[in-house]
């Protein structure tokens, strides 16, 4: 049984404007299609059928935009920001919609063939034992426009030192991780998670196929020139 995902929508997308003046991120266009329809045919194609989306900017648009989710067969929850709160305060102020059990985690501005039915058996295995096992992060070749990377993988574990990797802002979480946090609190997911990769409960696997991340007007041109062909 697939987990519930969780997509992160609620980026102001600063890099995008003018473009995000007018609508949230999510919705805009590749290949004559919002960026989040794509997201959601993907989860739904590979056995997601519970999604929670957060939002903050211009929210209602995207909610108009995406329903509740039936199109795809999907059963979409809304965690209302109103102020964004960042990656894992977003994570927090959601936890009662998403429940007690692992989750995915996904970004609403990404655009990629990954197979997210492959993190089933993941997802299963971090709700056996969670404190051996909290987290497992997907990433991928460091891109021209991020050539640093975030972090290694050696072993099938996520490291902090090592030939560095990019995160491909898809990953599955334990709630448990989240325990603690107050709802409302502004937190990046990272770098307050590298306490669980140096306690090495967190594993990763490399992504070598297509993997877009949306970050600039001149990114998403690039995306729908590929996508219209």
């Amino acid at each position: 049984m697939m987990p519930c995902a969780f997509i992160l929508a609620a980026g102001r997308g600063e890099r995008m404007r003018p473009l995000t003046d007018a609508a949230p991120k999510p919705l805009l266009e590749a290949g004559g299609r919002p960026l989040i329809d794509w997201q959601l045919e993907r989860l739904a194609a590979c056995g997601v059928r519970r999604v929670v989306i957060n939002h903050a900017h211009l929210g209602e648009k995207l909610e108009a935009a995406v329903g509740d989710g039936s199109r795809w067969g999907l059963s979409v929850a809304w965690s209302r920001e109103g102020e964004a709160l960042e990656t894992a305060g977003g994570i927090v102020k959601a936890l009662p919609l998403l429940g007690p059990e692992p989750f995915i985690l996904t970004s609403g501005d990404i655009w990629s063939e990954f197979d997210f039915s492959r993190l089933a058996a993941v997802a299963a295995d971090i709700a056996r034992d969670p404190a051996r096992r909290a987290a497992h992060l997907v990433l991928v070749d460091n891109p021209p426009f991020h050539p640093a990377g975030d972090m290694a993988l050696a072993g099938g574990l996520v490291r902090r030192e090592g030939p560095r990797l990019t995160y491909a802002n898809i990953g599955v979480f334990h709630p448990s991780l989240f325990a603690g946090i107050a709802a409302g609190t502004h937190l990046r997911l990272f770098p307050w998670a590298y306490r669980f990769v140096e306690e090495g409960r967190v594993t990763g696997e490399r992504f070598a196929g297509a993997w877009d991340n949306i970050g600039t007007p001149a990114q998403l041109a690039q995306l729908d020139r590929r996508l219209s062909r």
